[in-house]
Formats: structure tokens, sequence, C-alpha cells
């Protein structure tokens, strides 16, 4: 899912997505509840006509972005006191307030409010988050089916989220005592925060063999290119990243070949396309020699179009991802991959 944090994509209109073939998007409840404001938001139609997307939207419930804020907010129960970074302005996000939000925002994926914390962490603090994420996940649950039985049919669907920092033994008991409450997907959250892959994969797998295969796996805040194909293998079904787009935004090109850093000086008179494989809009007009003329003069085009390639790049390895398992080939899809991005960048 490309990330549209602020209900856009950064560098790119909705009509380029919907060129590159994107379905879903993400967007961050945190940002949209104090910029705009949720109420705003659905007194001009829901996110899908205010941002101009017909398409599938997946909304986060902001606690990634709250536990963020470190010195401006307490953890208690009740849920997260925080201080906006927008104008300092106090506010209580609770796991009703995350789901009232949400549906006020239209989304079509809802995430309830999880307690994210550092890893690595002690056993203790991963122990007490485990169980504040699973008291949350139920007292949002019992909201979000109140507000669908007094109101209606709510085409919305809300997810669970996965705690247990890097032990096995609490990301399993974490996914059970989720399984309770009876959610139409499951995400796995607070990995890929700097442990060893070989670890997140680790965990992964550990939740993942717990979670029914017929309801969406969702591993959030994911990944490089050469490590989506490992979590496709352990049974994950959706990811998101800002690594294609920040990436785009600092030079950085994902490609068939590796990654490639366009501002190098090897590249001012290379007149081959970004990447000899890709058939995007933006390898089939421009070359490498220009691109890092965009870049050097920082133009703004640099960045826009360094942003259409990574993400048609990432939205095509999701397609050859699904030919690799149609084929049987997913295990050496996957080392291939590994072996292209072994080496440094160019």
């Amino acid at each position: 899912m490309p990330v549209g944090t602020q209900a856009t994509v950064k560098g790119l209109r909705n009509e380029a997505l919907e060129e590159l073939g994107a379905e879903i998007l993400l967007s961050n409840t945190y940002h949209l509840y104090l910029r705009p404001g949720h109420e705003a938001v659905e007194r001009l139609g829901g996110l899908h006509r205010f941002m101009s997307w017909p398409h599938a939207i997946l909304t986060d419930s902001g606690g990634f972005q709250v536990f963020s804020l470190a010195g401006l907010r307490k953890v208690t129960d009740e849920g997260v006191r925080f201080r906006s970074h927008v104008d300092g302005s106090e506010h209580l996000l609770t796991p009703e307030k995350a789901a009232e939000i949400q549906l006020a925002l239209g989304s079509d994926i809802a995430m309830v409010l999880d307690e994210c914390i550092e890893t690595p962490a002690p056993r203790e603090k991963a122990e007490a988050a485990v169980a504040r994420t699973t008291a949350w996940a139920a007292r949002a649950r019992k909201y979000f089916l109140e507000q669908a039985s007094r109101n209606g049919e709510v085409r919305q669907w809300q997810f669970g989220i996965v705690q247990g920092a890097t032990f096995a033994d609490l990301r399993r008991a974490s996914a059970e005592q989720l399984l309770e409450s009876d959610f139409p997907g499951y995400a796995v959250g607070g990995l890929a925060v700097g442990e060893p892959h070989a670890l997140t994969c680790a965990m992964t797998g550990e939740v993942t063999a717990l979670l029914p295969r017929d309801r969406p796996r969702y591993l959030m805040g994911v990944g490089k290119p050469e490590q989506i194909a490992d979590y496709v293998s352990l049974g994950i079904d959706m990811m998101d990243c800002v690594l294609p787009t920040r990436a785009a935004r600092h030079a950085c090109l994902y490609t068939s070949a590796g990654r490639v850093l366009i501002k190098n000086a090897r590249y001012a008179r290379d007149q081959r396309p970004p990447d000899l494989s890709c058939s995007c809009s933006v390898c089939r007009r421009y070359t490498r020699a220009y691109l890092r003329h965009l870049f050097a003069a920082g133009e703004l085009t640099a960045a826009i179009l360094a942003t259409h390639h990574n993400v048609h790049f990432y939205l095509d390895l999701m397609r050859q991802i699904r030919e690799a398992i149609k084929f049987g080939n997913l295990a050496n899809f996957s080392s291939e991959m590994h072996a292209r991005y072994a080496v440094g960048p160019a």
C-alpha cells in the first residue's frame, strides 16, 4: 500500500496512482485528526470524496505517531494524552476515540489503537504493552460494534494489531487474545524498527501460524524490496512502507538490478533509462542523465519522477510475487531478489 499520510502520496497525483495500478492507499489518523480534523472531513463527504480517491483506503490508528512524540505524551490504561506537534494543544486518544475518528473519516479498513514500544524492550514492558493492547482492542471492538448496531450497516473493516516486541511467547499470546474479539483482519505491529530481518521474520512467523488463513494478515511498516517476498512466504497479505516515496525524494531509485543513487557523477552522461527492465512511463521517456540533472538542479520534478518509478517498482514487485506463487516459484524469486540487492547501491 502506498502511504498517503496526509491524504496524499507525496509527489503523485491520484491520476498517476491509478495509472500505476494502486488499489488501496494508507492514510494517517493522527495527522488527519489534527489537520483538517475528522469532523471537517466528514462534513466534506468523507475521506474518499475529500481526497478524490474512489478506491480503498486504510487508516492507521495514529498510535505509532503518538508514541513517537516521546516527551509530549503520557500513556495510561485510559489512553494516550499528548500535545499536538502542530499547535501544542492537548488531546486524549482512547481506543474509542481512534475508532470514532476513523468512522468519521469513512475509511475501508480501520486499525485499532495499540501500544507501540521501542525495540529492544525489557520483557516486563513488553508484557504490559501486550496486556494494554489486548484491553484496548476489546474496547475498540465493542465501540465499533455498538456504533454499527446503532447506525445500521457500517462499510468499514476493523483490524486488530498483534504486539509482543521480540518475545515469541508474547507474540503468540497477543495473537490468541485478539482472536477472541473476532476481527475481520489482523495486523502484526511493532516490527521492522531496527531489529535484524531474520528476527522480524521469526516473530512474523510465530503470529501468522496462529491467525486465520481466510482473513487478511497485515505486516505494518515494511519493507525493503528484497524482504517483501520473505514476508509473503510467511503468510502476510498486506504491507505498507514510506520507503519507496522517501527514498525517491533522496534520489534513490529501486530497480531490477538493485539500488541506484541517481545523483552519482557516473550518471551525468548516461542515456539509458533508470531501469532497463521497467515499463513505467518514467523509464519509457527519461534518461538517467536527465534525472541526475533534475536532482542536481533542485527541481521538484526530480522527486516526482523518482517517486512515480519507485511506486511502480513496488507495485510491480507485488505482481511478480503473485505470479511466482502461481507457478510455485516464490522461494527462487526471493533468493534472486536478495542476490540483486546484496551489493551496495550503484
